[in-house]
């Protein structure tokens, strides 16, 4: 088949990245894969990889009647369009005029409600699968986000990533490795520099790396530099983005993550805990493992420990002093993510995915309506709360799917 992949973004981030593991994986599987994608940081993995690479503006309107137009000209020559996001899959249909398949992937929190559905789509948790189902979308594919087991593994050395970041080589490390953004992010960080603080003023070894950059930086950078007041020491670091994060990933003895970046940091072989909104942190084990096997990597309201940095710092407590119990999670999470998450297995329920769309088109008729109406609403709310200074910047993630009730 002919394929070509169109990502949302090209900053580090996970749905993106996900995005070309699996369009180079299916690649390997014999098929022709080219990428569309604006300029960015992950450029470097497409060329590494070896895909062909179109490039659209960065500049642009979401969605783009001039990244449709550019579209129209490529999908004379491919079989399929892959969209990630919503915004990638809209400006597909509308180049595809019926002349290839279509397939979405939404790896956010929740699928807006003027995606198109009789679009193909592919979610990553069991209970958005259920609720775009609910919502009256056609078809609706489980693709949970998959994990290069092979190249993230524990045999990956990071030794010098300590040292090149000025962190203590004897004191136990917690990472994490994310974008710094409002958007479900930034309430884990703020909780995690509380929660190193805190322990480390009451005397534990203990500090924590922060990975990633974004919008959010300086409110985390505040928050660390609060820790740091209150431990009398630098316990807090904040790297910036690395386009290369393994090193972190493999230096850590424990990862606090969501996501992507949960299931990556399990292939490491080390103990997670699960971070998310309103409060949630979860350390997994096998007890709590089925809960984020159905909802995914990610939590609402108290979690067992119940909330906040006492949550967090309750989790860091079971795992700091226990080298023993930390290698018995990690061993267990190298388990999980190699035999449900690999890139491999996700590789071929993509090309399944693909050969049914190109068997099966949809019929838009007054879906396209539908959604041509949900987005103009849509884009008049979001101008209105621009005024009000209310706007988010990724609302599929500032409205999960997943309510607190659900997730208890």
């Amino acid at each position: 088949m002919r394929i070509l992949v169109y990502p949302h973004a090209m900053e580090i981030g996970g749905s993106q990245l996900n995005a070309l593991q699996l369009a180079a994986a299916v690649r390997d599987r014999g098929h022709d894969v080219t990428v569309v994608s604006e300029p960015g940081p992950l450029l470097d993995f497409v060329h590494a990889h070896d895909l062909p690479h179109v490039e659209i503006p960065a500049d642009r309107r979401r969605p783009s009647v001039a990244v449709a137009r550019t579209l129209s000209t490529l999908v004379r020559n491919v079989d399929v369009v892959h969209g990630y996001e919503w915004p990638p899959v809209l400006e597909a249909l509308a180049a595809a005029r019926g002349r290839c398949a279509v397939v979405g992937t939404v790896l956010s929190m929740s699928v807006v409600p003027f995606f198109p559905r009789t679009v193909p789509l592919l979610v990553g948790t069991e209970e958005i699968r259920e609720a775009a189902l609910k919502a009256g979308h056609r078809h609706v594919a489980l693709l949970e986000p998959p994990v290069d087991t092979d190249s993230d593994s524990p045999g990956f050395d990071g030794s010098a990533f300590r040292a090149a970041h000025g962190l203590d080589a004897e004191v136990p490390l917690v990472a994490m490795v994310c974008r710094l953004v409002p958007e479900l992010k930034l309430e884990g960080l703020l909780a995690a520099c509380d929660a190193v603080g805190e322990l480390a003023r009451a005397g534990r070894k203990v500090q924590l790396v922060i990975v990633g950059d974004g919008r959010s930086r300086a409110e985390v950078e505040r928050r660390a530099a609060r820790a740091n007041d209150l431990a009398g020491r630098r316990v807090v670091v904040l790297t910036g983005e690395i386009a290369d994060p393994r090193p972190a990933y493999a230096a850590a003895d424990v990862l606090i993550g969501m996501g992507g970046s949960a299931l990556r940091g399990m292939a490491f072989g080390k103990p997670l805990i699960v971070s998310g909104e309103r409060g949630f942190s979860e350390l997994l084990t096998p007890e709590t493992a089925p809960l984020f096997l159905r909802g995914g990597w990610y939590g609402q309201g108290p979690g067992s420990r119940g909330s906040g940095s006492a949550a967090l710092r309750d989790a860091l407590n079971v795992l700091i002093d226990d080298p023993a119990r930390c290698a018995e999670l990690g061993e267990f999470a190298r388990e999980l993510v190699v035999s449900r998450f690999s890139l491999r297995h996700a590789a071929e329920v993509l090309e399944h995915e693909y050969e049914r769309a190109v068997a099966e088109p949809a019929r838009l008729g007054v879906d396209a309506a539908r959604s041509a109406a949900g987005l103009l609403g849509y884009k008049i709310e979001r101008r209105y709360q621009r005024i009000r200074g209310r706007a988010s910047t990724d609302d599929a993630n500032a409205t999960p799917v997943l309510t607190p009730q659900e997730r208890r």
